[in-house]
């Protein structure tokens, strides 16, 4: 399965579900006026709204290069994480704003029957899917679906919490405002996870020590120890991939010979890596 098509599934797949545990949640906090399973209701929608642009993003990141992007597009699939991580920042202070308003007014929730067999539903399905669009993400390498993967997950969370605090509603007049602040902070932490991941890719990373040490090997079996390749820098352009790294050369070998050397070298990364590399020469 490539990268678009995974997007795609995984994609609408989420879209369908959460639609239909939206007008669940929905209708049941309807019934009880509760804020937490109101909260958790449009948290499972924004799932809905991250999965459209899921797939947006995996149709526009399948688009060629051209001139005006000679590494291709797929970073639009950074910027749909970045933009789910928006709406799950606004969501969350949302939440976290109406449970302190809810909290200062004293206003205790009644929850029934039916409010416990939707949510635990909502558990069981929703980590079915963090499950499935992780195990997507990494078939594919598609960081937008594993990005909804983690919206997935708090939302499980969140809906884990909503039971507790239904079972002891009885208990507890301001247990639903508490849940709906907590469960803001859930999703605030989402956010982190989402965006330290994407803002790491777009600085820049450092090749894996394992990527390394096989390119490393691939040369020495090649051509022994003398090369010392080093100063590896690798370029993630999502559906391209760019590296430059040093290799030291016989200071009496010529310009000819090093060339050849290097394109050999660039030229096994390519076909075993599907990585792109340039080569540095140094004496």
């Amino acid at each position: 399965m490539d990268k678009t098509k995974g997007g795609y599934i995984a994609g609408t797949v989420s879209i369908l579900i959460n639609s239909l545990l939206f007008i669940a949640k929905m209708w049941v906090s309807v019934i009880t006026g509760s804020i937490a399973l109101a909260a958790d209701a449009w948290h499972t929608l924004s799932d809905s709204l991250s999965s459209v642009i899921v797939v947006i993003a995996s149709k526009l990141s399948s688009r060629k290069a051209d001139k005006e992007h000679p590494f291709g597009h797929g970073r639009w699939e950074h910027i749909a994480s970045l933009t789910i991580a928006m709406f799950l920042g606004i969501i969350a202070f949302d939440f976290i704003k109406n449970s302190i308003t809810r909290f200062n007014n004293e206003k205790t929730i009644i929850y029934g029957f039916s409010a416990i067999i939707v949510t635990i539903v909502s558990i069981i399905v929703k980590e079915s899917l963090t499950q499935y669009s992780f195990y997507i993400g990494r078939k594919t390498g598609n960081s937008s679906v594993m990005a909804d993967g983690w919206h997935h997950r708090s939302d499980a969370l969140s809906s884990v919490i909503v039971l507790v605090g239904i079972l002891f509603a009885k208990k507890f007049w301001w247990i639903d405002s508490v849940l709906g602040i907590i469960i803001g902070l859930m999703i605030f932490y989402a956010v982190f996870k989402i965006l330290k991941e994407v803002v790491t890719k777009l600085l820049g990373e450092e090749p894996s020590e394992k990527l390394k040490s096989d390119i490393m090997n691939e040369i020495k079996n090649k051509y022994g120890n003398d090369l010392k390749a080093h100063h590896f820098h690798i370029h993630d352009y999502i559906v391209h991939k760019e590296m430059t790294f040093h290799i030291r050369l016989d200071k009496e070998m010529t310009i000819e010979q090093g060339h050849k050397i290097a394109t050999e070298i660039e030229n096994i990364i390519k076909d075993k890596y599907e990585i792109v590399a340039t080569t540095h020469i140094e004496h």
